[in-house]
């Protein structure tokens, strides 16, 4: 079966693919959202132009759709790429990331059905917990881009995420009551390096901007 695997640089999309691959379905295309809205209801921003690095390393072809991200009005810009993954790579499936977004799970579905194309969702309602373990296990290198919630300080930004980090990130969501898989948006993620890569990407340039419990990180690769 091929499919194409919706893709934002972070660590719940990255893990996806790499499950599809594990699961021996070929990936044909991965297809990104460029938004220009922020804060989208559907798609990831932070550093979103970079997924090019990451596509290359994974020798994966990329679609890059852009959106003004208008609610529900960017679906219309998903389904077209989706489409043209159809048309350009015979896709018979869609896989996502999502974890407990009902919003995102259910519309990404209704476009597969419009189009019909199966609809994946590898890590649907898996434990934030066993998530992280996964992720290391495997050897997922992950930096932390943008935040957006109290007890997520400034000095998280570019940080790895790593079994020291996830311990605090514990300590935060026990005072804070934040998810630790950030499925209240309380944080974004880019990856740097997993198994998926043929070499581990640098970050040789960060760009720091918000203020109180808001900021992100726009980050230049090589």
């Amino acid at each position: 079966m091929k499919c194409a695997v919706l893709f934002s640089g972070g660590k719940d999309s990255t893990y996806a693919a790499f499950l599809t691959k594990k699961y021996d379905i070929e990936i044909s295309c991965l297809i990104s959202l460029i938004s220009e809205n922020p804060d989208s209801y559907m798609f990831h921003t932070p550093s979103i132009s970079k997924v090019n690095k990451q596509a290359e390393v994974m020798n994966i072809p990329l679609i890059i759709q852009k959106t003004k991200g208008v609610k529900e009005e960017e679906l219309k810009d998903l389904e077209f790429a989706i489409k043209k993954a159809k048309n350009n790579y015979n896709i018979e499936a869609v896989v996502t990331g999502a974890v407990e977004s009902a919003y995102q799970a259910s519309r990404v579905q209704k476009i597969c059905d419009n189009l019909d194309l199966e609809c994946f969702n590898p890590l649907w309602q898996k434990n934030p917990e066993e998530l992280w373990n996964d992720l290391l296990e495997n050897r997922f290198e992950i930096i932390i881009i943008a935040i957006a919630a109290g007890g997520m300080d400034k000095e998280l930004m570019g940080k790895k995420i790593d079994w020291e980090m996830i311990k605090k990130l514990k300590e935060i969501e026990k005072k804070y009551r934040i998810h630790l898989s950030f499925e209240g948006g309380e944080a974004e993620t880019f990856v740097i390096n997993c198994p998926l890569f043929s070499k581990k990407l640098a970050v040789h340039e960060k760009q720091i901007s918000g203020r109180g419990d808001s900021w992100k990180m726009e980050i230049g690769i090589k």
